[in-house]
């Protein structure tokens, strides 16, 4: 299982991204083996790497299909393989230690 958290940014376009952001998301919807979330300052994909390197390429030309010139796309990896772990699972993690439900 790896988790991917990603941004992708139109660059030299208008000052609201939002549209933008839009077909890029938009593309996870059509992704049913792909779980997400949506973030204020980007996603993050959960499931088989290799499908999400593919997903993250589509998402990326997803936003030069809504318009964009020129298109960078940021990516922070988290990968493991000693035991099973999801988005939920990371979070459960941190509240245990803060003594939290």
């Amino acid at each position: 299982m790896a988790l991917v958290e990603l941004s992708v940014v139109p660059v030299g376009t208008t000052t609201s991204l939002s549209s933008y952001v839009a077909s890029a998301v938009r593309v996870l919807e059509n992704e049913k083996d792909i779980r997400h979330q949506t973030t204020c300052m980007g996603t993050i994909i959960e499931g088989d790497m290799d499908r999400l390197l593919t997903v993250v390429g589509k998402m990326h030309r997803a936003v030069f299909d809504a318009g964009a010139m020129r298109v960078v796309t940021v990516c922070k990896f988290d990968e493991r393989r000693d035991k099973p772990f999801t988005m939920d699972t990371k979070i459960e993690s941190l509240k245990a230690k803060l003594g939290q439900k």
